[in-house]
């Protein structure tokens, strides 16, 4: 099997998973993940997670042009974001995964550092995440917001709507956005219990520990 087909199997299967353990449903969500030579292969426009085909992923060339596969995803300007400014994105995976959009609307939640730090995890695997506003479906302007952030965060949330994450490999951003997913339902379990959040200097160490992107 060549290597882009490895690449295409396991884009679905990854989202298949996502889909079967209830983190993204319909056909909500989307998932991206950059070819060995520099193009990309992207779930296409009103398909589910649960239901993807291999060899109908939108495939792009390193200039951005569609070659082959059905009409991707209209999220397609929050994906190319993501690859146009931070040189280490090798996937981006987009969900509506209920708890972190819950989190999202609720009314005091920091804006620039929007999981609390309640496991080490959720550091580790995102940084900060920023909280985005609400944009309409498809807006190219959510596109502009995450390249105002200059490739700083490798993740935001876009609020009432749902979580984005760039990773090294299409495996490490499934997994980072399951962390953000699973921060975001304790958070919601947690809420108003007066819960033991890391204190700023664990969270510190933790940042120094293991290089964590905290500053952007």
């Amino acid at each position: 099997m060549s290597l882009e087909n490895a690449l295409r199997e396991q884009i679905c299967m990854l989202a298949k998973s996502m889909f079967d353990r209830g983190l993204t449903g319909g056909s909500t969500g989307n998932i991206s993940a950059r070819t060995e030579d520099g193009g990309l292969l992207v779930s296409p426009t009103g398909t589910s997670f649960g239901r993807l085909d291999p060899a109908r992923l939108s495939r792009f060339d390193a200039t951005g042009t569609l070659i082959s596969g059905d009409q991707p995803t209209k999220e397609m300007p929050l994906h190319s974001a993501f690859y146009d400014t931070r040189s280490t994105a090798g996937a981006v995976v987009h969900l509506h995964s209920c708890h972190s959009v819950a989190l999202s609307m609720m009314p005091d939640v920091d804006q620039d550092n929007f999981l609390p730090p309640l496991t080490p995890y959720g550091l580790m695997k995102l940084g900060r995440v920023k909280l985005l506003p609400f944009f309409m479906p498809g807006d190219p302007e959510m596109g502009i917001a995450v390249r105002g952030l200059a490739g700083k965060r490798a993740a935001v949330m876009l609020a009432n709507h749902g979580p984005v994450v760039a990773g090294k490999d299409i495996e490490a951003a499934c997994n980072a956005v399951e962390e953000l997913e699973d921060t975001a339902r304790l958070a919601m379990m947690t809420r108003g219990l007066g819960a033991r959040a890391l204190s700023d200097n664990q969270v510190q160490s933790l940042v120094a520990k293991f290089d964590i992107e905290w500053d952007g």
